[in-house]
């Protein structure tokens, strides 16, 4: 493992993050862990840590549904590897953390050495799957919803992110600090690029990659 690094560990569970922290923090070098408990402590910790090398992301906390905060994360944050650890680990999921950007996949069930495994082979610059993922067949229109959301802009993400969580305009516009014809124009481009009709359509769209919370 690599010397001086700095990893956020995301979660919202504060005993998780301290098995993360103590599984990390007793690797070799000098790596300093930085918390975040919810997805508004998330961004703030990547913008208060411009040089953090990876970012642990559960996919389930306050503030975030499904891999709608991994979509979000990877436009606002693109340099950034993202691991998605989830106790949500079957083969689809991992086959779509990945397609949307993931940089590696660990197993909230992984045990201390693999979680050190998945954390080096990321920072060497490679990806990272659970040793028994054997991928999955991905279905046409998946796949095809994937490439849509892809084309979205780092504010187009976040906007879809927030309609995810049943946000108003008005609210998305405030939590933004823009104007709410600003958010409209948003939300009309976001159903463009998805080929949606509503807004209640493309949180469906989302729902069918496992991006809303169930």
């Amino acid at each position: 493992m690599a010397d001086n690094l700095t990893i956020i560990i995301a979660d919202d569970h504060p005993l998780f993050r301290g098995a993360m922290r103590q599984a990390l923090s007793s690797m070799a070098g000098d790596t300093r862990i930085v918390e975040a408990g919810d997805f508004s402590d998330v961004r703030a910790a990547i913008e208060g840590c411009p040089e953090a090398d990876l970012l642990l992301l559960d996919l389930t906390m306050p503030g975030v549904s499904g891999l709608s905060g991994l979509i979000a994360l990877r436009a606002e944050f693109p340099s950034l590897p993202v691991v998605v650890v989830s106790a949500h680990d079957d083969a689809a999921t991992i086959q779509r953390a990945l397609a949307l950007g993931a940089s590696g996949f660990l197993s909230k069930s992984a045990g201390i050495d693999e979680i050190r495994d998945g954390v080096d082979t990321v920072i060497a610059g490679n990806v990272y799957t659970p040793r028994d993922y054997q991928g999955a067949e991905q279905e046409p229109e998946v796949k095809a919803l994937l490439n849509r959301l892809q084309t979205l802009t780092p504010q187009q993400s976040r906007v879809l992110g927030m309609l995810a969580e049943g946000l108003l305009n008005k609210q998305i516009a405030y939590e933004l600090g823009v104007s709410e014809a600003t958010i409209k124009a948003h939300v009309s481009a976001i159903l463009l690029k998805l080929n949606v009709d509503s807004r209640t359509q493309a949180v469906i769209q989302l729902s069918k990659i496992g991006a809303v919370a169930a």
